[in-house]
């Protein structure tokens, strides 16, 4: 499995990034995880944007769907003879959210019943609904290769810590430093993503969604502190491979 991080700002992009938007790629099947703002400029660094095969939404804030639209757009403008519809998965407990990932010649909307597996060409797909002020799904996504948690948003539970149990890669919402409280905000400090990521027997600790204040590069050395695995933060452009 190949995982691309192309966005990874909480809330907004900084000048010449882009908010939640993750790549993965395995037998040649592209799937993208969320499409947040200025991802669409992004993507094509890392592939064509005619050769995903599918996205995933984990829920429906802003800097997890802003580019959703403009790539409706880009297929409609360049389907060409062999028009086919992309497949956008998403939950449909938020309607309006959820039919907003279909336009007509281009996605279709499908839903994910997050009770259950999802299968997406190579990839299995488990879901965990999340402490966020809306509907949100962490997702753990596996193949015969390797097994990656993305946590979406969400503020700490207990129930990371199964869900993420001896994954290769725990990718976490990582928006406050070690003693702040995100609780009502829905997101998580670095003390307790490291916390998971050491109950959970996690191989490898990316830190995303990652915030506008302070110095970021401090949340790795807070996270290590209850981590003794490899951690680092999401940056456009970092490749996670196994």
């Amino acid at each position: 499995m190949k995982v691309t991080v192309v966005g990874y700002w909480g809330g907004y992009p900084e000048k010449g990034g882009a908010t939640s938007c993750y790549l993965f790629e395995e037998n040649d099947f592209k799937l993208v995880v969320d499409i947040g703002s200025g991802a669409l400029s992004l993507l094509p660094n890392f592939t064509q944007l005619q050769e995903i095969n599918s996205v995933l939404i984990s829920h429906y804030h802003h800097d997890h769907i802003a580019d959703l639209g403009v790539l409706q757009y880009f297929k409609l403008i360049n389907q060409g003879n062999n028009a086919s519809l992309l497949p956008i998965y998403g939950h449909n407990l938020d309607q309006v959210g959820f039919t907003k990932l279909t336009h007509p010649n281009a996605t279709e909307g499908i839903v994910y019943d997050p009770s259950q597996k999802l299968t997406v060409g190579p990839f299995n797909v488990s879901f965990l609904k999340t402490n966020h002020p809306v509907d949100c799904f962490a997702m753990r996504i596996e193949t015969a290769s390797a097994s990656v948690v993305y946590t979406a948003d969400s503020s700490y539970k207990e129930e990371f810590i199964p869900f993420s149990l001896d994954a290769d890669l725990l990718i976490c919402d990582c928006n406050f430093y070690e003693h702040q409280d995100g609780t009502k905000a829905g997101h998580m400090s670095s003390k307790e993503v490291a916390t998971i990521a050491s109950n959970a027997n996690v191989k490898e600790l990316l830190l995303s969604h990652l915030p506008h204040f302070g110095t970021i590069d401090e949340l790795v050395l807070e996270a290590k502190k209850y981590y003794n695995g490899p951690v680092q933060l999401a940056k456009t452009g970092l490749i996670w491979k196994n």
